[in-house]
């Protein structure tokens, strides 16, 4: 047993406090360290009965995470006071009002947004992902939030060890999904990289510690290779009377794992494992040409790769990144990256977003990115209205990834997410004028809304006032706003046309004597085994649920026996009673022990389709993802974490299922089988037994065998494949071999 001297504990509390004073001294205003002083005994207080796993005590963790969040992202006092009280709502018996009482409003809404949201979650739902779209709610009216959440995230990284491995591979799991790409969003680059590394020491230890040696061993080699290549520049630098650093940076453990992996080469063969770092003192409105002064030196020793210049001094990246990276060769053969940047960018590049507030006096053109990237956020929260777990993968997608950078006829720069097409500029432009895009000119040539636009593109959009959003536009915008709208304008449609759908419905039941009310249209929604009543009237409105139709339902009703024992009350039942009559079962996936139909993915590594012997995986952030028994990754899931698998099957085989097969003709291009395929398999969950494609002179033909439950199924089927790009025709065969 170990025995715990509270004296001794009582000193090093002390000894943390006072480290955190002298840290914040700097910038304390009057009355600030009193403000912290009293949320210290607040936190020490809240937590004196709590200790960590590793038996610490409690209040050690909000200590390190004031003290990150000083030291490491340069945050100030409302900072402070908030990382020690981060945890108290969370974990002790104190209210939000306390906080607001004792500390103003400003801290209690950063704790709040801290504060993971308490209760029981719906199955199919992600806790995780309700907590990130809350803290993303705060961070619209306030940055410091997200901010000290990666303090506190960096902390319990790098305490991780203390924890038993499911749980290590959980929050590592969390961090490299979400907080790794946020803090490099924010400009935090040495939090980002410190969070990936420590993900890497729990996920794949032995590679970590096998890179981490190599660059311990090597290290000597690389600080003479170092010195070298820097001494002709430094004496220059020093003639032509720079205030410099230079500093000889090694690439992070993960890149180099990362690069190691997607090239498939040894440790050996990465060959810009370190990066030559140039930082000088300049004025403001000299640096831009200093820097490039430099470039000139350092260029007239090595020869550089006209390939690798990044210029992002002149259009700094989106989270106020600014620096001029060239990659030159040394006279050994060996290939270096030299980054040269002043004070200023260097101090942006290391606290990112908290680091723009020092500058912005100067008009610091580089924080207006991060702002317009804040009004991003913003945007998509106004606009999200699916689930935390679309919300979360919409975020990531849109705001964890390299832009393009595109300009107006006028010459106005507009930054997009990789990726972007000409209607997502369109729609970036304005609402109306993507709704109404036919297509573009870039750089004067014509191009469709699908182009994928390039870095100096010169953009004009192209607009018809007879032209509307359809489905097909889903397939190929990446920005969130496009994204929205289109789906915003489609539902209006969709509304258009269920309420058309209704007025038909309501006078053929009239022409039947039948009575328009909850029970008969929820029997009719059975029938027609749609999913909402809103997809029945939608699809009797748009003509894909023929009027007529509704008098058989009248025959099959008329059937269903009128005992009152027995008497049809509801959908669910109804169903029942039809299916019977049918004799036949439509597919469903039962999940659980229950064997429920419950929400879930079908996972992409293996594309499982109705008949497959398949098992449900509860994923971190995605709700329940289904896998085929035989997948390539079902062995690493059901070995490693089979406490997060569930059973999982359909419901019947497709026994009642029929055969048919289609022919489709057109124009050949990449990409083209998987949007078939993706139509059939992935949207309409249809099962195919074969399918063959030839092509010519670039005309395909091909013959797909599926199964279908009636011919209405395989009309819906053709329609949608006849919207693909590239078709031309689609027939039914009515010979199917």
């Amino acid at each position: 047993m170990i025995t715990i001297d509270l004296e001794d504990e009582k000193k090093e509390i002390l000894r943390r406090y006072r480290r955190l004073l002298r840290k914040a001294k700097p910038f304390l205003k009057d009355g600030d360290a009193k403000i912290i002083k009293k949320a210290f005994n607040t936190s020490m207080e809240a937590h004196k009965e709590m200790r960590r796993r590793t038996g610490e005590p409690y209040i050690y963790h909000p200590l390190q995470v004031a003290i990150i969040a000083i030291d490491e992202i340069g945050l100030g006092t409302t900072s402070i006071v908030a990382a020690l009280l981060h945890d108290v709502v969370e974990d002790t018996d104190m209210e939000l009002s306390d906080i607001e009482r004792d500390f103003g409003s400003k801290v209690a809404k950063i704790i709040d947004g801290l504060t993971k949201i308490a209760g029981v979650f719906e199955m199919g739902t992600s806790a995780q992902a309700e907590n990130f779209r809350k803290m993303l709610i705060t961070l619209s009216d306030d940055v410091r939030v997200i901010l000290i959440k990666l303090a506190d995230r960096l902390h319990n990284m790098r305490t991780l060890s203390s924890m038993p491995q499911n749980k290590q591979l959980k929050v590592a799991s969390e961090t490299i999904y979400i907080y790794a790409p946020l803090a490099h969003r924010l400009g935090l680059y040495a939090i980002k990289s410190e969070l990936e590394d420590l993900y890497l020491k729990y996920t794949e230890s032995e590679q970590y510690q096998e890179i981490s040696a190599k660059i311990i061993e090597t290290k000597d080699a690389r600080d003479k290779f170092v010195n070298r290549f820097i001494r002709p520049i430094k004496k220059e630098l020093k003639d032509q009377k720079f205030d410099f650093e230079i500093k000889g940076r090694t690439k992070s453990i993960y890149s180099i794992w990362n690069k190691m992996r997607k090239q498939n080469i040894p440790f050996e063969e990465v060959y810009d494992l370190f990066a030559i770092r140039i930082i000088m003192d300049s004025e403001h409105e000299s640096e831009k040409a200093d820097c490039w002064k430099v470039y000139s030196i350092v260029t007239d020793f090595y020869q550089p790769n006209p390939d690798r210049l990044r210029d992002w001094i002149s259009t700094p990246r989106a989270n106020g990144y600014e620096s001029l990276h060239t990659t030159v060769m040394s006279s050994p053969g060996q290939w270096v990256e030299v980054q040269i940047r002043t004070n200023r960018m260097d101090d942006i590049a290391e606290k990112g977003y908290a680091a723009h507030w020092k500058y912005k006096d100067n008009k610091d053109s580089s924080a207006s990115g991060l702002e317009q990237w804040i009004e991003k956020v913003r945007e998509m929260l106004e606009q999200s209205d699916g689930t935390a777990i679309e919300f979360v993968d919409d975020f990531r997608s849109n705001l964890f990834q390299e832009e393009v950078f595109v300009f107006t006829p006028k010459g106005e720069l507009k930054t997009l997410p990789h990726g972007a097409t000409a209607l997502d500029f369109a729609f970036d432009i304005h609402t109306e004028v993507g709704a109404h895009c036919l297509g573009a000119k870039v750089n004067q040539r014509l191009v469709p809304l699908n182009y994928i636009l390039k870095n100096g593109d010169q953009v004009e959009v192209l607009t018809s006032k007879k032209q509307k959003p359809n489905e097909d536009w889903l397939r190929f915008v990446v920005s969130s706003k496009a994204r929205s709208k289109i789906k915003e304008a489609l539902k209006e449609e969709r509304k258009a046309a269920a309420s058309e759908g209704k007025e038909i419905v309501k006078r053929k039941l009239r022409q039947m004597k039948l009575q328009l009310n909850n029970e008969t249209v929820e029997q009719l929604r059975a029938y027609f085994d749609e999913r909402t009543v809103l997809d029945f009237y939608f699809k009797v409105g748009k003509g894909m649920i023929d009027a007529k139709e509704i008098k058989k339902f009248k025959e099959v009703r008329s059937l269903i026996p009128k005992d009152p024992k027995e008497r049809i009350e509801d959908a669910q039942s109804f169903e029942k009673k039809i299916t019977k009559l049918r004799k036949q079962q439509t597919d469903m996936l039962l999940i659980g022990e229950d064997m429920d139909v419950i929400d879930y993915k079908l996972a992409k590594c293996c594309n499982p389709i109705p008949g497959d012997e398949v098992f449900g995986f509860v994923t971190v952030n995605e709700g329940i993802k289904v896998h085929r028994t035989s997948c390539p990754n079902a062995a690493e899931l059901l070995s490693n974490y089979g406490y997060r698998v569930v059973k999982a099957k359909w419901s019947s085989q497709m026994d009642n299922a029929f055969l048919a097969e289609l022919k489709i003709v057109g124009t050949d291009r990449v990409g083209l089988i998987n949007d078939v395929t993706s139509i059939i398999s992935g949207e309409l969950k249809i099962n195919m037994r074969s399918m063959t494609i030839a092509t010519d002179q670039g005309i395909f033909e091909g013959r797909i065998t599926l199964y279908v439950q009636d011919t209405g199924h395989l009309e819906v089927m053709i329609r949608k494949l006849q919207k693909v790009k590239g078709v031309v025709k689609v027939t039914r065969i009515d010979d199917v071999k």
